[in-house]
């Protein structure tokens, strides 16, 4: 994955137009912030991922013990309150 070219910015432009600024890092621009003509802080676009693929699922709990599910419905058993569910 190429990684978006940072632009320099200083910490007046942040403050004058941060607006504009911040709808640029929406649209996935990349600023680095400084201070004195020194690097103090860098602006990214949140990673908002929607959808995670099985395979990475699968790939987190690989090395996790089997669940057992007659235990795993004793212990729901024990924390819910089955009135609640209108039985």
């Amino acid at each position: 994955m190429v990684q978006p070219v940072s632009r320099e910015i200083t910490q007046r432009e942040l403050r004058n137009d941060s607006g504009g600024i911040l709808r640029a890092v929406e649209q996935g621009s990349t600023f680095v912030v400084t201070r004195n003509g020194s690097p103090v802080a860098e602006l990214v676009p949140l990673r908002r991922r929607t959808f995670v693929p099985a395979a990475q699922v699968l790939a987190m709990f690989a090395h996790e013990a089997p669940l057992d599910a007659d235990r795993f419905f004793a212990d729901l058993d024990g924390v819910v309150d089955q009135g609640l569910l209108g039985e």
